[in-house]
């Protein structure tokens, strides 16, 4: 071949990838400002809220009452009888001990709460961009991008169709 030809032949080529790129549709959405932004994950969070806030609150009174009961032990430690101190040192302890368990248990179930509710709210965004990319016909919609222009962004539109849905 000459050198005519192959030239020929890689311009027929680079039109033909041009031509197939510029008809494919291509979207991106913002996953976590979905879930940051969207009535579903708001209400998500505020029945999260609303569920651990008698327990969060619980945990702060003992949180507190273990610090007074530091303070009163550092304060009087020294002039108490040895009896005494180490009745409130156990005290204490036995306190720390309680708290550091409801922390613990707190943590976890918020946790679980949350990834339940999370999965619920994900696989509705997935089905809002399901439904999006096959109804305005996109090829391929991205959720991770280094960079994505704002004309390809369909994130507010995946936010005001979860919004709308009941």
């Amino acid at each position: 071949m000459n050198v005519r030809t192959l030239s020929l032949v890689a311009a027929a080529l680079v039109g033909i990838s041009q031509a197939a790129i510029a008809e494919t549709k291509i979207g991106f959405v913002n996953s976590d400002r979905v879930m940051r932004e969207a009535a579903p994950a708001v209400r998500a969070q505020q029945r999260l809220e609303k569920e651990f806030e008698k327990r969060d609150q619980e945990l702060q009174r003992l949180a507190k009452d273990l610090q007074s009961m530091q303070e009163e032990l550092e304060r009087n430690g020294t002039t108490m009888a040895d009896s005494d101190r180490r009745t409130k040192e156990r005290a204490l302890g036995e306190l720390n001990r309680d708290f550091q368990r409801k922390q613990r248990e707190f943590r976890e179930d918020l946790n679980q709460r949350r990834n339940e509710e999370l999965a619920s709210v994900l696989d509705k965004a997935n089905r809002t961009v399901k439904q999006i990319a096959e109804s305005e016909s996109y090829d391929i919609i991205f959720q991770e991008a280094v960079y994505a222009s704002p004309k390809i962004d369909i994130t507010d539109k995946v936010i005001k169709t979860l919004s709308e849905a009941k």
